[in-house]
């Protein structure tokens, strides 16, 4: 029995971890729909001028901002099944 026990204990992270989504298919599902040039202040992919002083500000705020929402950003940018990792991801992704 403690064995099984120990097993479950080692196994069971392997099968709760989140793999991070594809930061281009989640863009292509949530995040184009303002992004990709429809609200002049969301920032589109590679504006280099629009991302630099964001990216300024760190990358715990700019998951914060996606997360709680901000300004014309609702909360979670809609993308209700992304992580944490996965907007870090994102802003990664769309910040190049």
């Amino acid at each position: 029995m403690t064995k099984w026990l120990l097993v479950a204990g080692v196994l069971m992270p392997l099968y709760s971890a989140q793999a991070t989504q594809d930061p281009e298919a989640v863009y292509n599902r949530v995040c184009g729909a303002c992004h990709s040039g429809q609200l002049p202040m969301a920032p589109r992919k590679g504006d280099q001028a629009a991302w630099t002083p964001r990216l300024a500000k760190g990358m715990e705020t700019l998951v914060q901002h996606v997360t709680q929402g901000f300004k014309a950003m609702p909360p979670r940018g809609l993308c209700m099944d992304c992580s944490a990792e996965d907007y870090q991801a994102i802003i990664q992704w769309m910040s190049e």
